[in-house]
């Protein structure tokens, strides 16, 4: 897929230029979540969108430092189990109305609105 690129330098225009185009996003080296992202579509600019802008979705964001994909996997068997001896403490952690097959569209804008407007002023 290619050599990495430091996201501070590039813009995804520099280098994803057409539908099939793929590539690997890394987020956070320490839980090392890998992104497989695959272009479907590049379509034209529609006057008066607010972009980036979330199509589509499932499934809530894992909480930060779980632990990569093998540590939110346990930390799913956990709060699904409440005989589990560390379930009250990561409920406490997460927050009890944690639902990992809910996702919010608009929340998901909201959030890349609110990045967008955090990278524009730098």
């Amino acid at each position: 897929m290619g050599d990495m690129k430091n996201e501070k330098r590039y813009r995804l225009n520099q280098f994803v230029r057409r539908k099939g185009f793929k590539f690997i996003y890394e987020y956070d080296f320490g839980d090392s979540w890998e992104h497989i992202i695959l272009v479907e579509a590049i379509l034209p600019i529609q006057k008066g969108a607010q972009y980036p802008i979330c199509l589509e979705g499932k499934r809530a964001c894992p909480p930060e430092d779980v632990g990569g994909v093998w540590g939110y996997e346990e930390f799913l068997e956990v709060i699904s189990n409440p005989k589990h001896p560390e379930h009250e403490e990561m409920l406490e952690w997460v927050g009890e109305d944690f639902d990992p097959e809910f996702f919010d569209i608009e929340d998901a804008n909201l959030g890349l609105r609110q990045f967008a407007s955090r990278a524009r002023m730098k």
